[in-house]
């Protein structure tokens, strides 16, 4: 703790000794003007970035034998989960499943203009940004709001109870070899949609998707079960569950032997308890609602499988390419394609399409082999611990998972707190069909709410404690793995060269100016 408390002052010394004035604030239109040029500034970052190794070397030493951390359990009762959190439950599963359906209604029967309609605003901004936030931060909401989970959980209720207590069962097993490359196949796709496909906003093609994207995942419950689906193939409960493990929020069950009958293999490793899985906790009588403190749930123990690894890179590669794409010089980039394919005007396939999928497959690509590179250092640094580089690899990926988030909120602050006001006049007139609901049809976006002074420091902060915090969980693996903190300081100085290069390439994404 003493730790954390130093890193977190030199931090806020860095970022204020170092700051600019004369930059963009990503994501507003507003200039911020600083005294000092950027590269001053970058160079401000990475030194913070350094001293905080540095100082969570001589401060964090001796062997890590656990990484178990300290929290609270705020609800243990189980009379309590039954009368007061079941029936909030119910009501939150209700208001999602509305959602749910209103979303495909205005896409599939309302106005064709996607900043008239709903579906686009909700999806992109409140659902895909706003969700992503409050997971990261509080906890796995997506677990209460998932509405394919739900509505599939109310199937199998009807189904028990029509079939004298008998449980849905699952048409056959998972296949351990597929692992979680299923949602990472859809995660590609997503993330192609959301960057490259130009009628991302188009609430028809919204629509569609939506309702594919539905019966597959329908299926894929019904063939398999619903939580090992759940867990390894609806992308999105993947995704929000490698987010939340940052958050403070997490939810435990220690009733012996439901771990054993649980279909994650984390879960049937575990002696004593598991953590969100909410397999267990369906089934436990002994749940808990605990605090934590933030990012302690990356710190896991051995290794991840592949499939996990690709997806964090890909989130990874997936954010940092959404903001380079809308600088100048992908704009520059993507007129060069536009020029080079002059017959290809289809909102399907163009030249902006093309050069967008290109950089997307470019950016995972560069993530991957830079982490390998780096891995590869690592392994040979420390050389009486002879570790793979596929083994360090594995264990070091979710220290990577902070460093996502601070450049996606760095990234995404802005656009949340302006764009996200569309949906106030979109919930009186969702179909676009001029209702006024809620009397709030005629409100007009303010953006006043925030500033580029405002966001432009929140974006060098978040950049910044990201890294910071990454550096600490990394090392704090490191002490785990080799046992020593001599090593353990060794191993990971290509680590810090990763970082410190990343500090740069994100503060200078930011600093650019926006041209979509």
């Amino acid at each position: 703790m003493r730790s954390t408390m130093l890193i977190a002052v030199i931090l806020a010394l860095g970022v204020t000794i170092f700051t600019p004035e004369s930059l963009l604030a990503h994501g507003l239109g507003a200039r911020y003007a600083v005294p000092i040029p950027l590269s001053f500034f970058i160079f401000g970052g990475a030194v913070t970035i350094m001293v905080s190794f540095l100082m969570v070397g001589m401060l964090l030493k001796g062997v890590v034998e656990s990484l178990s951390y300290p929290r609270l359990s705020l609800i243990s009762n189980n009379r309590t989960w039954l009368t007061i959190i079941r029936p909030i439950t119910w009501v939150i599963h209700v208001g999602a499943v509305l959602v749910f359906l209103l979303l495909l209604s205005s896409s599939l029967l309302g106005t064709t203009r996607g900043v008239e309609n709903f579906a686009p605003t909700f999806v992109w901004v409140i659902w895909w940004v706003g969700f992503g936030f409050v997971v990261a931060l509080i906890g796995n909401v997506w677990e209460l709001t998932n509405p394919w989970k739900i509505i599939f959980g109310w199937f199998e209720n009807i189904y028990k109870v029509t079939n004298r207590g008998e449980r849905l069962a699952a048409i056959s097993d998972y296949p351990n070899r597929w692992s979680l490359w299923p949602a990472l196949i859809m995660f590609i796709i997503f993330a192609w949609i959301e960057t490259s496909f130009m009628e991302s906003s188009n609430p028809r093609a919204l629509g569609f998707l939506v309702l594919l994207y539905s019966i597959y995942t329908f299926i894929g419950m019904f063939i398999f079960g619903k939580y090992m689906w759940l867990r390894n193939c609806e992308v999105f409960s993947v995704v929000f569950d490698l987010l939340s493990r940052f958050s403070i929020f997490e939810v435990s069950q220690n009733q012996k032997g439901v771990c054993k009958s649980c279909g994650s293999e984390e879960c049937k490793e575990s002696q004593s308890e598991c953590v969100n899985c909410y397999e267990c906790m369906y089934f436990s009588d002994s749940k808990h609602l605990n605090i934590r403190p933030p990012a302690v749930g990356l710190n896991i123990s051995g290794t991840v499988r592949p499939s996990v690894l690709a997806m964090i890179m890909m989130l990874l590669a997936s954010v940092t390419f959404d903001g380079f794409s809308a600088t100048p010089e992908w704009s520059a980039i993507q007129g060069f394609f536009i020029i080079l394919l002059p017959n290809l005007t289809s909102p399907f396939i163009n030249g902006i399409t093309i050069a967008n999928t290109l950089g997307l497959i470019i950016s995972f690509a560069a993530f991957l082999s830079v982490y390998k590179i780096v891995s590869v250092f690592i392994a040979n640094v420390v050389l009486d611990r002879p570790y793979s580089p596929d083994y360090v690899m594995r264990s070091f990926v979710f220290t990577l998972i902070p460093i996502a988030l601070a450049y996606n909120y760095a990234h995404f602050l802005a656009y949340l707190l302006i764009q996200g006001q569309q949906i106030i006049p979109l919930v009186s007139d969702p179909f676009g069909f001029d209702w006024d609901i809620f009397g709030t049809a005629d409100y007009l976006i303010n953006i006043n709410v925030t500033n580029a002074r405002f966001i432009w420091f929140f974006s060098v902060i978040a950049i910044v404690v990201g890294h910071v915090i990454a550096v600490y969980l990394s090392h704090v693996k490191a002490l785990a793995m080799y046992k020593d903190s001599s090593q353990a300081l060794r191993s990971q100085i290509p680590m810090l060269v990763l970082m410190v290069i990343y500090t740069v390439v994100s503060l200078w994404i930011i600093s650019r100016p926006i041209t979509e």
